[in-house]
């Protein structure tokens, strides 16, 4: 009976997350990001979708998340002096878009809480270190990450509902994979 419940509950949500359009498909490569490095955003018909530029040779960690043309979308900055991990996702004209940081640590699970400038605060929970998680804004999960969809070896994907800010949830993941793979 247990097991009815969370496969009913699971195709409801399903349904529920796809209501509206179709949600958009990413993938991306584990622990992929490191200064200096750049690295490509597939959309799931293979096309490069955005770009994540490394920049080496600065103080503190910079990320920059371009669209397939080479425009910035968001640029994501280390913050120093914090005592948990942070970073700060903002947009292309220097504006705050949002500041991501480790929430709480289970022995089981991980979340995050990102503060969103402007809309709904987000939290990232689940199994982070696995890319088994979901984003939710208030209780409700605008975005997805799993390893479960590809067989290649380093590889995850992030599932967006649609009517979201796509080049943002996609930081969002950057620095959630960035923090939680600090040996990088």
């Amino acid at each position: 009976m247990v097991f009815r419940d969370r496969r009913g509950q699971r195709q409801q949500e399903r349904e529920t997350f796809g209501r509206g359009g179709s949600a958009v498909h990413y993938q991306m490569q584990q622990r992929m990001v490191s200064i200096g490095d750049d690295f490509w955003i597939e959309n799931d018909r293979g096309e490069r979708a955005f770009k994540v530029d490394g920049k080496a040779l600065r103080v503190r960690k910079t990320l920059v998340l371009e669209d397939a043309n080479g425009a910035e979308q968001c640029r994501i900055q280390e913050r120093m002096l914090h005592i948990r991990d942070t970073m700060e996702i903002e947009g292309p004209d220097g504006g705050r878009l949002a500041t991501v940081k480790k929430a709480l640590i289970t022995p089981i699970r991980e979340r995050w809480s990102i503060d969103v400038a402007e809309g709904p605060d987000l939290e990232a929970k689940g199994n982070i270190l696995d890319h088994e998680y979901t984003i939710e804004a208030n209780g409700t999960k605008i975005a997805e990450v799993s390893k479960k969809w590809f067989r290649l070896r380093d590889t995850y994907g992030v599932e967006i509902a649609p009517g979201q800010h796509d080049a943002l949830i996609l930081a969002i993941t950057v620095v959630i994979d960035t923090l939680s793979h600090a040996s990088r």
